[in-house]
């Protein structure tokens, strides 16, 4: 199942139990809430359509003729087809030995017959939910691992090369780039297992115990917070803080400091009179727990949604760069999209002082041989960005002029002297300390733009230094 494919997807369910009213009941109400619903009288057909078209979840009634539900589950478990298919038992039977049975056998959960239609949805959404995000989750690390291990296949071949040693020199910031979402995917995956194992069995007994009123603020509150797209400071959050403190105090809120500090945290500090009926609720600390703690889960399930796809970014620019077309053919390609593969490598060493100003217009693909421009994109970038100590503006220019795409670099470090301006192409000549550049780079770089039919051009003044490439909209055949 992918999960990506369409927004309005809610989940697909095997319901399998013997009662026709149990059957129908269940199939009723959750098709209602948008769910695909299979409904199956017995475990034979059961294991039948499972396998056949495997669900997302899948609700079993234990006392039904021929295969009870434990047998049915343990086949589930057995076959690798099903074996992850979160299970639901649903049973009139209340011993608690019955109940551990059920999960020794694999079950997720279980709810006891007759059952409250509120307690079902609730334990649906959640094992879905969860289900979801492993599936996500196993499907993103599948990936970054495979990737990775692509990568790691093709550096022996790959060092010898320039490219490779600009890549080389780029590896530990690749590295922290792609640590940095995984250790946040870590941490949100820690918060919402904690959260779930601590609030998961209280959540049916809590919401039955809210009133109507109370509800409505549940759920309002939860929205306000979870919309909330504003972060404040340290320093913010201590002045609305000992604002808002006073404020209730005015209004004799009680258990002021617990309050004061959820609602901050929440991101709820404005118009709290539309918010009074709550929180002077006898049981207003438990609903503000519950509220906090499910804001928590929703903004760990975004800060994953986040991870990933920076990850995956990083990923697949580094995939890009590192990628030699051995045809030897020209192809079509944006200059654009070359430019931002190398900017997206190089972010771990501009976030900390470089600004990026881009002044991009739109300019047409380019037949050309895109890997061996992405090089002379690496190099220019590079000793921009060592010319300014990595502190500075990195301004690049797109622009098109007659015939020919314009990419000017510009930084604002010290510049080139004039007695070394004549010299700053030839080979193995390099300004920087030994062992931190070949000399090659510039070399290399004048001899692409040579094979594409451009053109490279330098100003230099102390402040300001520009590298102009020209290339060719369309190549000249030979």
């Amino acid at each position: 199942m992918n999960t990506g494919t369409t927004s309005n997807y809610q989940g697909n369910i095997l319901i399998v139990d013997d009662t026709a009213a149990n059957l129908r009941l269940l199939s009723e109400i959750l098709a209602e809430k948008g769910y695909k619903v299979r409904p199956v009288p017995n475990g034979e057909l059961a294991l039948s359509a499972a396998r056949g078209f495997p669900p997302d979840l899948i609700l079993l009634d234990i006392m039904m003729p021929g295969i009870n539900g434990y047998e049915v589950c343990q086949k589930l478990k057995a076959d690798e087809r099903t074996c992850d298919i979160p299970v639901i038992f649903i049973s009139a039977i209340n011993e608690v030995l019955d109940k551990v049975k059920a999960f020794g056998v694999g079950g997720v959960d279980y709810i006891t017959k007759p059952f409250q239609l509120e307690e079902v949805l609730v334990r649906v959404e959640t094992h879905l939910s969860l289900r979801f995000l492993q599936k996500n989750l196993q499907e993103k690390n599948e990936y970054l691992s495979q990737t990775l291990q692509q990568l790691k296949a093709t550096q022996d071949q790959l060092i010898q090369s320039e490219k490779m040693a600009s890549l080389g020199q780029l590896v530990a910031g690749i590295a922290h780039e792609i640590n940095n979402p995984l250790g946040v995917i870590r941490s949100s995956v820690n918060n919402i297992t904690a959260i779930l194992d601590d609030n998961l069995e209280k959540l049916p007994a809590f919401f039955k115990s809210l009133s109507p009123e109370r509800y409505l603020d549940f759920f309002n509150l939860l929205h306000k917070s979870i919309n909330q797209a504003e972060s404040l400071s340290t320093r913010e959050k201590r002045l609305i803080k000992r604002n808002l403190k006073q404020e209730l105090e005015a209004l004799e809120v009680e258990n002021l400091e617990h309050v004061t500090s959820t609602l901050v945290n929440l991101g709820v500090f404005e118009d709290i009179q539309a918010w009074l009926p709550l929180l002077k609720d006898r049981d207003s600390e438990n609903i503000l727990k519950m509220v906090y703690a499910l804001a928590i889960l929703q903004k760990s399930s975004k800060n994953i949604a986040t991870a990933t796809d920076r990850a995956a970014k990083v990923v697949f620019a580094l995939r890009n760069y590192a990628r030699y077309d051995q045809s030897g053919e020209k192809i079509e390609a944006s200059i654009i999209d070359g430019i931002e593969t190398v900017l997206t490598l190089y972010y771990n060493q501009l976030k900390h002082g470089v600004e990026v100003i881009k002044n991009y217009r739109e300019v047409p693909p380019i037949l050309c041989y895109p890997d061996e421009l992405n090089q002379v994109w690496t190099n220019l970038i590079h000793n921009a960005i060592q010319a300014m100590e990595y502190k500075g503006n990195l301004i690049i220019d797109v622009t098109q002029q007659n015939h020919h795409i314009l990419v000017s670099i510009t930084d604002n470090g010290k510049g080139i002297s004039p007695e070394m301006m004549p010299k700053i192409f030839e080979p193995f000549f390099t300004t920087k300390p030994a062992g931190e550049g070949s000399g090659l780079g510039l070399d290399i770089v004048r001899k692409i733009i040579a094979k594409h039919q451009g053109e490279i051009k330098v100003e230099s003044l102390p402040g300001k230094t520009t590298f102009t490439v020209y290339l060719p909209s369309q190549l000249q055949t030979k």
